[in-house]
């Protein structure tokens, strides 16, 4: 598989810098493929940390590419940008490019065993869901399958799970950044919840990163909103994360979704319509080159915001105010 030659080979060229593992072998048919992750700079849990995944839906392989396509930006710069190595001494970077390799090979959102990771989670909606879309136990054949009812996680799931509970669960601060395509006509930043249309915790948090985010870089095009506000699920793994995150006090966990609106490919190519793969993904070469220069330094900027966070997350006294801006905002007047 071409996206998994590519993370090898750059695991291989960013030697002695990058750590990687094998977290464990899928199954797609008689193919066997590794779900690999690297991690690099300093693991001091004391330091804040990011964490970058693509594919988990197998059908959307413009999100593993974007991801394998920053990690190979850091690749080469490890080789002569010296502020970048003065980065990696004061925060934690982990990748997960290939969540779902046996999806990828088969070309399906779900998993070769027909469970959507994203609908997987053991977390159940508090009020009524999409029919299908928000996740369904009837059947494999049927999209947005969520396994067996009482059974554990597929074990991609688990192993996207028990990676973040290794790697940024342990750090004070920590935000991660899920790479998908498939919804609508803008390019979209969503935060948790997907389960409920309450607000998060750490809701003056994301406010305060939000803004970072349009002061530093006012032409960007991403609508920022919670994911409540487009529609709900059951089984989101990122609230699932994000929950077990709130457990341990004094540690914080910002759980962001990439959500490239594939609508605009359709648009101006109407023929990908008939391609599944076309739905999801740009497939005329010079539009897949600028739709990855359109989010690289979105992750980048990520990057750069976790290692800085102490100069941009509230103080305790800024807090309440920063919530009814929030409130305002996101939640109040909005239709769900």
């Amino acid at each position: 598989m071409a996206e998994l030659e590519e993370l090898e080979r750059l695991i291989e060229a960013g030697q002695p810098h990058l750590q990687a593992r094998q977290l464990c072998e899928v199954s797609a048919g008689v193919r066997r493929f590794p779900v690999l992750a690297v991690t690099l700079g300093n693991p001091d849990p004391k330091l804040p940390a990011i964490g970058f995944f693509g594919g988990v839906h197998g059908l959307e392989r413009i999100g593993v590419e974007v991801v394998l396509a920053y990690l190979s930006n850091l690749v080469v710069r490890l080789r002569w940008d010296k502020l970048l190595h003065q980065q990696l001494e004061c925060m934690r970077m982990v990748f997960m490019p290939v969540v779902n390799p046996g999806g990828l090979w088969r070309g399906t959102r779900a998993n070769p065993q027909g469970v959507d990771l994203m609908r997987n989670a053991p977390v159940e909606a508090v009020h009524s869901v999409p029919f299908l879309l928000g996740g369904q136990r009837i059947s494999a054949a049927l999209p947005w399958y969520r396994g067996p009812s009482g059974q554990p996680m597929q074990v991609e799931s688990q192993m996207l799970c028990e990676l973040v509970q290794q790697e940024l669960l342990p750090h004070r601060f920590a935000l991660s950044v899920d790479c998908h395509s498939g919804f609508g006509m803008s390019d979209r930043i969503w935060f948790p919840y997907a389960h409920t249309a309450q607000p998060i915790a750490h809701l003056p948090e994301m406010l305060s990163f939000s803004s970072l985010l349009n002061q530093t870089h006012a032409q960007h095009t991403y609508v920022f909103e919670p994911q409540s506000l487009q529609y709900l699920t059951h089984g989101d793994l990122w609230d699932h994360l994000y929950q077990q995150a709130c457990k341990t006090p004094g540690h914080m966990l910002l759980p962001l979704t990439l959500e490239m609106g594939s609508w605009i490919w359709v648009k101006k190519n109407p023929r990908q319509v008939f391609s599944r793969h076309g739905i999801f993904n740009p497939l005329i070469s010079h539009r897949q080159q600028r739709v990855l220069r359109r989010h690289l330094w979105w992750l980048d900027f990520c990057a750069r915001a976790v290692a800085s966070a102490e100069n941009w997350l509230p103080r305790p006294d800024q807090r309440a105010a920063l919530q009814e801006r929030a409130l305002s905002r996101w939640y109040r007047n909005k239709a769900r």
